[in-house]
C-alpha cells in the first residue's frame, strides 16, 4: 500500500475516537471542509453533538433513533424510523443547522455527516418517502442514488449528501471523474469522503452478512494532486478524496456495494460540477443503448433476504 493509500484510505476502526467508530473532521490531516461521524450504538448508549460550527445530516444506516437537537428556539426530539440495511431503500434523514447542539440514542449504525459552517438554516426532517430517487447510469453502470442532501433536495449552506447503491457485479462512480477545480459552470471544487458497506446479493444463498463480502475502489491522481488508492472495500471503511480522478466503485460478483458521499468545498456557489477524466468520458454514450439494470431500484417492499 502506498503512502498516500494510508493517508486517505482508513479500515473500519482506524479513526476510531470518543465512542465514534470512524470520526473524520477538521482535525483529520490535510482536511478542512468535510466530516463525518459513524457509530454502531446500542441501547442505553448515548452520544453527544457538541459542535455548534458545523451543519449535520443525520442518517440511519440500520436500526432506528431519537436525536435531541437544541438550538436558540429551545429543544427538540426528532424520531428517525430508518430501516433494517442500506440495502433496503431510502431512510428518513435529519438535518441539522449550524448552532445546533444535541445527542443521539438507539439501535442499530448511523452515520453524521458534517460541514464546518457559520450559515444557520433551518432544521428539516426528511422522511423516506420525500427522498428523491435516481437511477444512474444503464446496463453494467446501473445504480441507485438517494438524493435527500443535494441542492434540489435540501437548503443547506455547504453539504452535499447522497447515497449509492450498486448491484452485484455493477460498476458505479465511473466513468473516473473529479471535481477539484473552481470552473465556473463546468466544475467545482469539493472534498468527497466515501463511507463504504457491503453485503450477499439480494437472492443469495448466504443468509446473513458476512466479512468476506466487499468491492472495489480506485482513485489517481489529477493536475490537482497525487493520489492513489486502490482497494477492496469493507463495510465501515472509509477513503477520503481531497483531489484526483475517482473511480470506479466497483461490487464484486456476489456482493451488493453501498456507499455514503459526503461533499463540501471552498467555492461560492453550492453545486456539485464534475468533469469526466478524458480517456473514458466515451463511456457515457454507451449508456443510450442499454437499459439500467432491471434489479433496481431496491426497496423494503421489493427485498429479498441476503
Amino acid at each position: 500500500m502506498s503512502a498516500t493509500d494510508q493517508r486517505w484510505f482508513h479500515r473500519r476502526g482506524q479513526l476510531a475516537r470518543d465512542g465514534w467508530e470512524s470520526v473524520v473532521d477538521r482535525s483529520t490531516p490535510g482536511w478542512a471542509h468535510t466530516g463525518l461521524r459513524v457509530a454502531e450504538l446500542a441501547d442505553g448508549v448515548e452520544l453527544a453533538l457538541t459542535e455548534l460550527d458545523v451543519e449535520r445530516i443525520v442518517v440511519p444506516l440500520s436500526g432506528s433513533f431519537e436525536v435531541t437537537h437544541r438550538d436558540d428556539e429551545g429543544s427538540t426530539t426528532t424520531t428517525l424510523a430508518g430501516r433494517a440495511s442500506v440495502f433496503d431503500g431510502p431512510t428518513d434523514v435529519l438535518y441539522l443547522g449550524a448552532g445546533t447542539s444535541g445527542s443521539l440514542r438507539g439501535q442499530g449504525r448511523v452515520a453524521i455527516a458534517t460541514s464546518p459552517t457559520a450559515d444557520r438554516r433551518p432544521m428539516r426532517y426528511i422522511p423516506a418517502s420525500d427522498t428523491p430517487v435516481e437511477l444512474r447510469g444503464a446496463g453494467a453502470s446501473s445504480r441507485q442514488v438517494h438524493n435527500f442532501g443535494t441542492p434540489q433536495a435540501l437548503d443547506a449552506a455547504r453539504l452535499i449528501v447522497c447515497e449509492v447503491i450498486t448491484p452485484a457485479d455493477n460498476w458505479s462512480s465511473y466513468p473516473p471523474h473529479k471535481h477539484d477545480e473552481h470552473d465556473p459552470g463546468h466544475e467545482s471544487r469539493l472534498e468527497e469522503i466515501y463511507y463504504f458497506e457491503t453485503a450477499p446479493t439480494r437472492g443469495s444463498a448466504i443468509t446473513a452478512d458476512t466479512d468476506a463480502s466487499f468491492g472495489l475502489f480506485s482513485t489517481y491522481s489529477s493536475p490537482a494532486g497525487d493520489i492513489d488508492i486502490n482497494a477492496m472495500v469493507r463495510t465501515g471503511d472509509v477513503a477520503l478524496v481531497p483531489y484526483g480522478y475517482h473511480g470506479p466503485a466497483v461490487a464484486a460478483p456476489g456482493y451488493d456495494l453501498y456507499y455514503l458521499n459526503v461533499m463540501a468545498g471552498p467555492d461560492e456557489e453550492r453545486i456539485w460540477l464534475i468533469s469526466d477524466d478524458p480517456a473514458h468520458a466515451w463511456v457515457r454514450d454507451t449508456w443510450e443503448t442499454q437499459d439500467v439494470d432491471d434489479r433496481l431500484p431496491y426497496t423494503t417492499d421489493s427485498k429479498e433476504q441476503h
